[in-house]
């Protein structure tokens, strides 16, 4: 099977790096390019064995199965110019949570599948979100779930869930590091423990916390039954997070479904003026 990956940015590179160690994809199947070729470079410069391509549409022609991961707005240029290398025998993928696959399926006569990764995938761990097409291949079902199983637990999602399931696997991650540094950063204000250390601890924290929940042995609710103690340390700190989070997660999510409308719009419109 050839692979091929057009855009090597974060997330490119993320699905690079997590296909080869975690042995789902061998290097030498892999064919990647990227606008600024450097990026692309530098992941050849780590796995030898990886062919970079000269252009979008060279990898197109050289692979089975095409990854887009560009951004939104770069996608449907971008399909225009390899969709005469996407055979019918062929997958593509989009990364891209505001296209859907019925969008990219109306232009191109190859299988097609939205996945959606998540950094946690780097570490083999963590979820994928997949949606396929109404035409898709059953085979290609089965390949990309097996593919996705390597590097991650892979969740079949439907179009209407796709925002707030995106917000809870790929977003998530980023909006608890920033929680975490900022029970970081009050630990060292308020009572002078050292930064090093007070991350080390939180760090350490967060792994044991996850290898719980992971391994089985509570459910979050019953985690923090087991840490409260009436009357206690935990619960007075509990105390104060329910008074002052308010509805700051409602607020969140609102936030990402506002911005999510303003991509369909934009994508939307692209495709209108096509």
């Amino acid at each position: 099977m050839k692979i091929g990956i057009i855009g090597t940015g974060n997330m490119g590179r993320i699905l690079v790096e997590a296909f080869i160690d975690g042995k789902a994809v061998s290097p030498i199947s892999l064919m990647i390019t990227n606008r600024t070729k450097s990026k692309a470079l530098m992941l050849k410069n780590k796995y030898k064995d990886i062919k970079v391509g000269r252009s979008a549409g060279e990898v197109a022609t050289e692979s089975d199965l095409v990854f887009l991961c560009v951004k939104p707005l770069d996608v449907f240029p971008i399909i225009q110019e390899i969709s005469p290398f996407l055979t019918k025998d062929k997958c593509l993928i989009s990364i891209t949570s505001p296209i859907s696959t019925e969008q990219i399926e109306n232009i191109v006569d190859c299988s097609v599948v939205r996945a959606i990764p998540s950094i946690t995938n780097r570490a083999l761990a963590g979820v994928s979100l997949l949606t396929y097409g109404n035409h898709c291949n059953p085979v290609w079902k089965v390949y990309v779930q097996q593919l996705f199983a390597k590097i991650s637990v892979p969740v079949e999602i439907e179009e209407k869930v796709t925002r707030v399931a995106s917000d809870i696997v790929s977003c998530g991650p980023a909006f608890f590091s920033f929680l975490i540094q900022r029970f970081i950063q009050a630990a060292v204000s308020e009572t002078g423990i050292e930064e090093r250390m007070a991350t080390k601890l939180a760090s350490e924290m967060i792994v044991g916390f996850g290898n719980l929940i992971k391994q089985g042995h509570y459910t979050l609710p019953t985690l923090m039954e087991k840490v409260i103690v009436k009357g206690g340390i935990t619960g007075v700190g509990i105390n104060v997070l329910e008074e002052e989070l308010g509805e700051v997660f409602e607020h969140v999510f609102q936030a990402t479904q506002e911005k999510f409308q303003e991509d369909l719009v934009k994508v939307k419109l692209q495709l209108s003026n096509k």
